[in-house]
């Protein structure tokens, strides 16, 4: 008995055999890809569900390519494939179609068909073996291929269903499914045989053999009624019993034998079914037309071989054995999701060929090492919450080069005389006035608002990045690493507050509790400031107040109900401050940056909310003094942005945000080309963070949501995301990571992920969820003292 839910992820596997895995992968559907693109620039995924008739459903997403049908696939069934996003042709032999989202294509099994995939797409694949139509045929199935626009009638109701479960494919259960797998047939014959018929009899035979159809479906919806005879049937589709009997008898059928088969595979399916398990063999009998056991018993028995009982006992134990397979600790599971044993694919990797961190940087390295850059924060170097690849740089660096770079926290406005006021850079960024607004657009919203109103970009992203820095000779397939040096705590420059910092944090609507309050009034949003304490180590911070948020007017007349857009000005006449909180309470700085990313690769803005395979808001408090944070590059020079500065955070940033408080960063800039990063620990497309002690690999519920949900992501991203699904990312991340730098087995890297690995919930309030692993570096014996592998590398050029 095999697993009836798979996943399959190009995450899962090194670059250099992401194909040959996309190979395997797809092979086990009986189909095989032509990829003309880059590898560097290769994805895919996919997750299979099977239902207990056999009915396959597999979601695929990849780029462009051409996907064709092997040979020796077997012919005992149809295939259906339904494009998501994306626009492609198929093909099957001089026949070809046109096919956009929405459209059904439907072939036989065996035949020789290719699908063109002209863009990046999604799209869902369903086998149905001859068997799961049971006794419901009463023609053979077309044997060459359907193009059923998806506007068209009994097609309708059938897309509606697939696209449902194509996006809840991994949390539908076997329950569930089970009523899809009968429904899936009958959608399937009512929108292919009218077509079918007029397209291959034609005629007279045509419009025969479409009333027959008409007809059946009609029973179908009355199965359970015992009355059901001849003569009503024929009343009601206007036409003489007679004819309705030669209607039947033109397929080698009878009226009485065709209702008594349909019933029977009803009952099968209710006696196969753990939902009807409580109902006795008698209630099932009678619930689908028979008015005499004793006569269903004898039919069934001719029908199937067996008694109803001993059908119903060896269902159980079918049952029973496969729940054997998916039994775990605790709850037992409906489904398994395995992955490919890269193992099989990969090559041995030799990583004796790093460098030592002793050995010395090469002159122009060194050289570079001493060129110092800074960047000031105020208007005319920040973007406010969006990423872009067309951004122009605000710096041009070489690898190698330092950088120090301001930064704000965007909830400075939530106590302007503590973070604003007398600081000429934050007063350039936060200026709003009835006549003047100095940074327009705070969100990858319309820029008029059109959505809620809120303001221009509607806050569809709230982070004050400083940037981007074009990073010269950074080509997408290269890393870039950011090491920090330093990191300070930006000042009070007023008279009141003068040398003093502060931060803010904010208990708000998309926080994790926000559903969950305890006391009145609910809900509610609170804002609590804090003082950042440097007067002797450790620092700490101490809460200052708190107060709820009330509906604040902005200066354009914009009223916000809740914190829905950055840097609204807060009236504090129309606050309550409670100064009485958190007393004898001392929270330890960790001070970091929750925003450090490279522009993705995408055409228009991009929320900076949710982070990413390029980085942006990873929220982990790790992201330290003295650590190093690895990224892919997806574009030209990279494009490197900074912002989101915390002065401490906890895993899970439960409550919405950290304690927000500008920061001021020292950074380090050295580039990694492709070709020298094959078999070293930074062999990733994904962010990793290192420290002298760990490593700490990042999971997100969709680890490239942008091409994952495709062209409503930045929406649908907010409400797809798991734990179980970053839970996995990371896993599968983790072990690809101890398989390839320290050459372990598949075997060795998950015994060494359970026991000695740590997994964190790095926040639940960014969207795309994520999990962390970290990995310490001292359970490796052949590791130097801090050894990182990076210190020293080949030119960057």
């Amino acid at each position: 008995m095999q697993n009836r839910s798979w996943s399959y992820s190009t995450d899962s596997h090194s670059k250099m055999n992401r194909l040959d895995s996309w190979q395997a992968a797809l092979g086990k559907l009986g189909l095989f890809s032509e990829y003309p693109g880059s590898l560097e620039d290769f994805y895919a995924d996919m997750h299979c569900m099977s239902t207990p008739k056999g009915i396959e459903f597999t979601r695929i997403r990849s780029g462009a390519q051409n996907i064709i049908a092997k040979k020796e696939n077997n012919n005992d069934g149809v295939w259906v494939a339904f494009p998501l996003e994306g626009r492609m042709t198929i093909q099957e032999g001089d026949r070809s179609f046109e096919v956009i989202p929405g459209d059904l294509v439907f072939g036989a099994m065996g035949s020789k068909t290719s699908l063109t995939l002209h863009s990046d797409f999604r799209q869902l694949f369903v086998t149905i073996p001859n068997i799961a139509f049971n006794a419901r045929l009463i023609a053979p199935l077309p044997t060459h291929m359907l193009h059923l626009p998806g506007h068209s009638g009994p097609a309708q109701t059938l897309v509606a269903m697939l696209v449902s479960l194509a996006n809840n494919l991994e949390t539908i259960t076997e329950d569930q499914l089970r009523p899809i797998e009968l429904a899936i047939p009958e959608f399937l014959i009512a929108a292919l045989f009218p077509e079918a018929d007029t397209r291959t009899l034609g005629g007279a035979a045509g419009v025969k053999a479409a009333m027959l159809h008409r007809i059946c479906q009609g029973i179908e919806v009355r199965l359970s009624n015992p009355d059901l005879n001849l003569n009503e049937v024929a009343r009601e589709h206007k036409i003489s019993p007679r004819y309705l009997q030669k209607l039947f008898e033109s397929v080698d059928q009878s009226f009485s034998r065709y209702i008594r088969n349909r019933r029977l595979e009803r009952c099968k399916d209710d006696l196969d079914s753990p939902v009807h398990a409580q109902l006795s063999i008698s209630e099932i009998c009678f619930r689908w037309g028979f008015n005499d056991s004793a006569y269903f018993s004898r039919s069934f028995k001719d029908y199937t071989k067996m008694s109803p009982r001993e059908y119903r006992k060896r269902s159980k134990l079918k049952a029973a054995k496969l729940e054997e397979l998916h039994q775990t600790r605790g709850r037992p599971a409906t489904a398994t999701s395995v992955s490919l044993d890269e193992s099989e694919l990969r090559n041995k990797l030799d990583t004796s060929a790093s460098l030592s961190s002793s050995q010395a940087l090469t002159s122009a390295q060194q050289q570079a090492s001493n060129v110092h850059h800074y960047i000031p924060v105020n208007k005319d170097t920040i973007h406010w919450g969006y990423f872009d690849k067309d951004l122009p740089p605000v710096l041009t660096m070489n690898s190698h080069e330092k950088v120090t770079i301001e930064t704000l926290t965007h909830h400075a406005y939530d106590d302007y005389a503590r973070m604003i006021k007398d600081d000429p850079g934050a007063e350039s960024v936060f200026k709003w006035t009835k006549d003047q607004k100095n940074v327009d657009r705070r969100g990858a919203g319309p820029a008029d608002a059109s959505v809620y109103g809120r303001g221009s970009g509607e806050g569809f992203g709230v982070h004050v990045c400083t940037g981007p820095i074009y990073v010269n000779d950074a080509m997408p397939g290269d890393i870039i690493e950011l090491r920090i040096l330093d990191i300070q705590t930006r000042h009070n420059n007023s008279e009141q507050f003068k040398g003093r910092s502060f931060g803010s944090n904010a208990a708000t609507f998309w926080g994790f509790h926000y559903n969950d309050l305890l006391t009145e009034p609910k809900p509610r949003e609170v804002v609590t400031i804090y003082e950042i304490d440097e007067s002797e180590k450790p620092f700490c911070a101490h809460a200052v107040y708190n107060y709820r948020w009330v509906p604040q007017t902005d200066p354009f007349g914009v009223t916000h109900d809740r914190i829905d857009y950055p840097g609204v000005p807060v009236d504090h006449s129309k606050t309550q401050k409670n100064f009485d909180i958190l007393q004898n309470v001392e929270i330890p700085l960790r001070p970091h940056f929750g925003t450090i990313g490279l522009a993705p690769n995408h055409s228009g803005l991009v929320d900076s909310v949710p982070p990413s395979n390029q980085g942006g808001n990873l929220d982990n408090w790790r992201l330290a003094k003295d650590s190093k944070v690895f990224l892919p590059v997806a574009v030209a020079g990279g494009l490197l942005s900074v912002g989101d500065p915390h002065a401490s955070q906890g895993d899970s940033e439960l409550c919405g945000t950290a304690i927000e408080c500008s920061l001021t960063g020292v950074f380090q800039v050295i580039l990694h080309k492709q070709e020298n990063i094959a078999g070293r620990h930074f062999d990733v497309d994904f962010p990793l963070i290192e420290t002298d002690t760990e490593w700490v690999i990042l999971g997100f519920s969709h680890p490239n949501y942008l091409k994952e949900l495709g062209d409503n992501a930045q929406s649908d991203i907010y409400s797809q995301s798991t734990i179980d699904l970053a839970m996995r990312d990371a896993f599968r991340k983790a072990r690809r990571f101890l398989m390839n730098s320290q050459n372990l087995s598949e075997d060795e890297a998950i015994s060494l992920l359970s026991v000695a690995v740590d997994f964190g919930v790095t926040q639940v309030v960014d969207g795309n969820w994520g999990v962390h692993a970290v990995i310490p570096k001292t359970i490796f014996t052949n590791l130097k003292e801090n050894e990182g592998f990076s210190e020293s590398v080949a030119p960057s050029s």
